[in-house]
């Protein structure tokens, strides 16, 4: 909540600055507007995307769709299967250094460089864990089976969510969106570009655009 309110104190200073430019007829005030990246950089690394949902996974010691005898005997003294599902919250974002991020105007032309957004953070809500098991008469209740499980699932789910180009591009709209907002006084005389890094040039020409 707080980092929304950020952005939208970034953006509204940026439209009250502009305006009393124009009031005035001071130039320099939207100049320092445009060029201003310490402000720009504030903007980007705070439109974090935020994801929740549901990872989940199975394990078992018996072999899907196998019902000869021997496989049914396994399933009533020896099998070993577990459920577990798991809430998660992630975060994406761009990761901004002194290297790879870059303001600058040449001829009412407005260029931002950014890193490509990544998954920042990833964390599994294990107090919401969902479990269930299938065990044979033979076995008794193991909690290093969840423990080991639990693992599994957290490496799998963060690897699916690290390589995710649905919510990579997601964090890209998010960031574009609201650097559209911060120019937006200026859009009617001047053409945005967002641009990631290994990524093509995102235009912006009008702040009315999806």
């Amino acid at each position: 909540m707080k980092k929304i309110i950020y952005i939208v104190v970034f953006v509204v200073v940026a439209m009250l600055m502009f305006w009393l430019g124009r009031f005035f007829g001071n130039k320099n005030i939207s100049q320092q507007i445009i060029s201003n990246s310490t402000i720009v950089k504030e903007i980007a690394e705070l439109s974090s995307l935020d994801v929740q949902g549901s990872a989940s996974i199975k394990r078992s010691n018996l072999e899907e769709g196998s019902s000869d005898w021997t496989d049914n005997l396994k399933k009533t003294f020896l099998e070993n299967t577990v459920w577990v599902t798991i809430p998660y919250e992630a975060k994406y974002g761009v990761d901004i250094t002194e290297n790879n991020f870059k303001v600058s105007i040449a001829q009412k032309h407005i260029i931002v460089e950014l890193p490509s957004p990544k998954l920042l953070s990833y964390e599994l809500k294990v107090d919401k864990m969902e479990t269930a098991n299938r065990k044979g008469w033979l076995l008794s209740q193991d909690d290093e089976t969840y423990t080991g499980v639990q693992k599994k699932l957290y490496q799998t789910s963060r690897a699916q969510l690290e390589s995710s180009p649905v919510y990579i591009q997601r964090s890209k709209n998010k960031i574009i969106a609201i650097m559209r907002e911060y120019y937006a006084p200026f859009l009617k005389d001047h053409t945005l570009e967002v641009r990631f890094e290994g990524d093509t040039v995102h235009v912006v020409n009008n702040p009315k655009l999806p």
